[in-house]
């Protein structure tokens, strides 16, 4: 059965960033490096306690109130990378799952831990400030074409999660479009406007998912 691993929350910091072009330093401010918690921590619908978004346009809110990422992962980034100590929560994710990947989850599902229900609304989208994180600007370039993005949740029943707990299927009510073929559909395949259109069909599929999705419909239709 997969097991939340690790659990991570951050709060927003502000850094300094030299851009290699001039050489002059630039303020960032990122809540993107996670720490591990110990004990209990209360997931909400807004996301976990202790746990904040710089960036509240594109990050939080309902749809994206929790992060997860694939604790199978890290072995090929640490080797890829050629950073063996990159921790869980390296990706800056709240939840760090053994036994699933973006092949073994889909957009709509519903997963059990402890009193949490948690439903699955969109891959994550990953943006430059993971590039900034770890000092690779192409990164996000490189987790776009691999897919191994993680995947956002919803919080539907609010509770206590600690890391070692289990996590039970519930429902699936969308078996056919995992998180890999959503990426695949927004990054590799958007000229298939049937694909698109049937992936923003998906009820449970985040509104900011399905407005840029519709867009790009809209758009290949002019």
């Amino acid at each position: 059965m997969p097991t939340m691993v690790s659990i991570q929350v951050g709060r927003a910091q502000t850094f300094d960033y030299e851009r290699p072009a001039d050489g002059k330093s630039r303020n960032w401010t990122t809540a993107f490096f996670k720490l591990p918690i110990s004990g209990n921590v209360h997931a909400g619908e807004l996301g976990l306690v202790g746990d904040q978004q710089a960036d509240r346009k594109n990050h939080g809110g309902i749809d994206k109130a929790v992060l997860a990422y694939s604790a199978d992962h890290y072995a090929y980034w640490q080797a890829s990378l050629s950073l063996p100590d990159i921790p869980f929560g390296g990706f800056g994710e709240n939840l760090t799952i053994a036994g699933l990947d973006e092949n073994r989850v889909c957009i709509g599902d519903r997963w059990q831990a402890g009193a949490v229900m948690l439903e699955v609304s969109q891959p994550r989208q990953p943006c430059w400030k993971m590039g900034r994180r770890w000092k690779m600007p192409d990164l996000p370039k490189q987790v776009i074409q691999n897919g191994k993005s993680g995947w956002y949740l919803r919080v539907l029943n609010e509770g206590e999660l600690a890391a070692g707990m289990d996590i039970e299927l519930i429902s699936r009510p969308h078996p056919n479009w995992t998180v890999s073929r959503a990426n695949r559909s927004l990054y590799h395949e958007s000229d298939n406007t049937h694909g698109l259109q049937e992936l923003a069909d998906l009820a449970e599929l985040s509104h900011a998912w399905r407005e840029e999705l519709l867009d790009r419909v809209a758009r290949r239709s002019i």
